[in-house]
């Protein structure tokens, strides 16, 4: 995939090209990319990708890099004010690109492959490869958090992307529930307002016997937590969305 895209110019932008007459032509990245992929990926020996030892040994975390810093490097390049070089067949020398159509163009090709990868994960809008969701939960990532709170908003996002990042562990997980619980922490009068008190209370009791917010004695820890974080974040984020729609629809700014 990577060849065919760097033979159509989408990586003629930032990587440069070759031409018969001036040799190579550095792109924005300047001619070092090797360098550049270092300093973006802090790990060596993951280029050039087309060199046979390089990407036959790529473990998942290489790939994944590989992919994200391409997303970044990746645009769609237009015949507009470029032209063809007819001599010994050298191709199209481009002078101008589109970012976006050339990110989005990538991510499609990469998301075909990636989701018949293991249990499946996919290259976001963002450039940063996720877990797939599970099926039919995807819509409560997508759903638009129903606050003007851009702090909420902003714990909200980061929790998301720490619990769904493809190279995310359990530790990273469980700290992504804790940042969902912090959040409703700061709701916690609204939950008492608009919740009944028993459940209001169930809500805090669930984070702190089961070692998620505090490491205290009688706590429930001996548990598969593969299974019960993913039951938890879902409960948790669907709980805020619910409490945050109660809030607004009452008006009470207060709350938020």
């Amino acid at each position: 995939m990577y060849t065919e895209l760097e033979t159509e110019g989408y990586f003629d932008e930032s990587f440069g090209f070759d031409c018969v007459d001036q040799g190579h032509v550095p792109g924005k990245l300047g001619p070092d990319i090797e360098s550049k992929i270092f300093e973006a990926t802090l790990t060596e020996n993951l280029w050039p990708i087309t060199k046979s030892h390089v990407g036959a040994f790529y473990d998942e975390d290489d790939l994944f890099d590989v992919i994200e810093f391409l997303f970044d490097a990746v645009s769609r390049p237009l015949k507009e004010g470029g032209r063809f070089h007819d001599w010994n067949n050298c191709g199209w020398h481009y002078l101008k690109f589109n970012r976006r159509e050339g990110r989005e163009h990538f991510r499609t090709k990469t998301n075909d492959l990636l989701l018949n990868y293991k249990d499946g994960f996919q290259l976001s809008e963002m450039g940063q490869i996720f877990v797939m969701e599970e099926k039919d939960l995807e819509d409560i990532f997508k759903a638009k958090v129903p606050s003007d709170n851009i702090l909420v908003q902003e714990r909200i996002s980061l929790a998301i992307s720490k619990y769904r990042e493809s190279r995310s562990n359990l530790d990273e997980r469980g700290i992504a529930v804790k940042e969902l619980v912090d959040v409703l922490e700061g709701l916690r009068p609204a939950a008492k307002k608009y919740l009944y008190h028993k459940d209001e209370g169930d809500l805090f009791n669930l984070a702190n016997n089961f070692g998620i917010r505090h490491n205290k004695g009688g706590q429930k820890t001996n548990y598969d937590k593969n299974i019960w974080y993913s039951w938890m974040f879902y409960y948790y984020l669907s709980t805020i969305h619910a409490l945050l729609r109660m809030i607004k629809r009452s008006g009470d700014k207060k709350s938020i």
